[in-house]
């Protein structure tokens, strides 16, 4: 099959990857249509040192796994975990000491005809959702992560430094939430967008120190970091949503002295995820900016890694909801 391979940071698209044998518990995913996000991008500049099929953000179809499922158009927790762990009989499996994951640790992902999950990461998209749309529904669930991590009460006066990909979902998700949200950037069509939708933006240098009770970090540098950090009141929540390829220089003073907490947030939850979609409260589709094939991946690459570029999809199955 056809699959986009990282391997010592170079990026190929190869021909000759073999189509995943799916083990006891898994089910084949003929992959529809993917996303590719800023985890991505960090991982070919370095990350983390995977080798393999990239990509975590998808839509497919079931071809082969339970009864109940094949044929259905799903989307798919990338966490793949052992179930028998300490960190799994403690109901917590994204952090199972033995797990690999889609497209970043130890599992090919689904930048590619086809890829392999257990059955039960697997989750079945309403019909009244796209396949456009369902791509977004991994970062999604990342974005309602921190309402499930930040008690409503912590979170009064909230910015979220960054207006990318990640931060236009982080911005729509705690909007419904109805506290006071800012959000900053630095690309004025980013912000302009989201003002548009009746959110407070500002240039992200220009929010206000020592002001709001949660920062939420998504820009992936350290200038955001710092911005972030500096926003913070005493006691306030600092949200950290990014990976980095280099190492982020920190001072811990004004976390020690200003009494801060430090949220680091990854993997969310699916269900209310795609009834946010389903329901049209959230809007993914108007970020979508480009669409490739997957032969032209190397190309859709290079755009995503464009400064201001949202949402690029890679097209990979015929499927007439697209």
């Amino acid at each position: 099959m056809r699959a986009l391979w990282l391997q010592d940071r170079q990026l190929r698209l190869r021909t000759d990857v073999p189509v995943p044998e799916p083990p006891a518990g898994e089910a084949l995913v003929r992959v529809l249509c993917a996303g590719i996000c800023s985890t991505d991008l960090e991982l070919v500049r370095g990350y983390y040192p995977y080798c393999g099929v990239l990509g975590h953000e998808f839509v497919g179809i079931v071809e082969s796994g339970p009864a109940q499922l094949r044929g259905r158009r799903v989307v798919g927790e990338i966490n793949a975990s052992c179930g028998a762990c300490e960190q799994c009989t403690r109901s917590q499996p994204t952090h199972c000491v033995q797990r690999t994951v889609l497209g970043i640790v130890q599992r090919d992902g689904c930048f590619a005809q086809y890829l392999t999950l257990p059955a039960a990461n697997l989750h079945v998209v309403p019909d009244e959702v796209s396949s456009a749309a369902a791509t977004f529904t991994e970062p999604l669930a990342a974005a309602l992560e921190i309402e499930a991590q930040v008690p409503r009460h912590l979170r009064q006066r909230v910015l979220v430094v960054g207006a990318g990909r990640l931060g236009h979902l982080i911005a729509q998700t705690l909007a419904l939430t109805g506290c006071d949200l800012w959000v900053g950037g630095r690309a004025p069509v980013q912000l302009a967008w989201l003002a548009a939708r009746g959110l407070q933006v500002c240039a992200a240098a220009d929010a206000q120190p020592h002001s709001f009770d949660m920062a939420v970090e998504c820009t992936g540098n350290a200038q955001g970091f710092a911005l972030a950090l500096q926003a913070l009141r005493p006691r306030g929540t600092l949200v950290l949503k990014s990976t980095y390829a280099g190492s982020l220089t920190l001072d811990a003073a004004p976390i020690v002295v200003n009494e801060l907490t430090v949220v680091g947030s990854r993997c969310g939850p699916f269900a209310p995820a795609l009834q946010l979609l389903a329901t049209g409260r959230v809007q993914v589709e108007p970020l979508i900016h480009a669409r490739y094939a997957l032969a032209d991946g190397l190309a859709a690459f290079a755009h995503a890694a464009q400064p201001g570029t949202l949402k690029v999809l890679l097209d990979i199955g015929a499927e007439e909801k697209v």
